[in-house]
């Protein structure tokens, strides 16, 4: 058996109006009701999940990793401040190409209640730049070309359209480098060292 090297871990991240929670069964009763639109599913397929398939799933994704362990895979539940609600979700899964370094595809849905109020390219850029304190290096996502938000959050990321459609869906490829200046604090290191003693 091949040793897998341990992948980074969900942890809380802040932004100015979001808490990235990482993934819990827990999430599914709250979860499902925000994910529970056909409308969601217009651009990428498939139905809006019941309450017992959304388990099963979170129960999968907070493992970690993917069974074989050549994933890794980090999922946030993404709960406004203001009121607590859950208004979306975001997602990296984890790889090591062979040319060597890390490797995140990104993904992130937005309950429809809650779309167009910037919450999908706030939580993305918090989760890209914890990858990035995590060594990730290049960030992809799978967009529709047709999905004007998903492909503006991508830009703000700075990541580029390529030349590559894999299940109608245009690869957006960046370097870590390109984030813009850090917008999100971690609670570990949100504290302000206080006067001297």
């Amino acid at each position: 058996m091949t040793d897998v090297p341990a992948w980074p871990r969900a942890t809380p991240v802040l932004t100015p109006r979001l808490r990235l929670e990482p993934l819990r069964v827990q999430h599914a009763p709250e979860a499902v009701t925000v994910l529970d639109d056909v409308r969601l599913h217009a651009w990428t397929g498939g139905s809006p999940c019941t309450l017992e398939e959304l388990e099963a799933r979170y129960r999968r994704q907070a493992a970690g990793r993917s069974p074989d362990g050549r994933h890794g895979w980090l999922n946030w539940m993404l709960r406004r401040l203001a009121d607590g609600r859950l208004v979306g979700t975001v997602q990296a899964t984890l790889s090591r190409p062979e040319r060597g370094g890390l490797e995140a595809e990104l993904a992130w849905v937005i309950g429809v209640a809650h779309q167009g109020r910037g919450y999908g390219g706030e939580a993305a850029l918090a989760m890209a730049g914890r990858l990035r304190d995590d060594g990730v290096d290049v960030l992809t996502a799978h967009i529709h070309p047709g999905h004007r938000a998903s492909a503006g959050i991508a830009r703000a990321l700075g990541l580029r359209a390529t030349d590559r459609v894999d299940e109608g869906e245009v690869l957006w490829r960046g370097p870590v480098t390109a984030l813009p200046a850090r917008t999100a604090r971690t609670p570990r290191t949100s504290r302000r060292p206080g006067p001297p003693p």
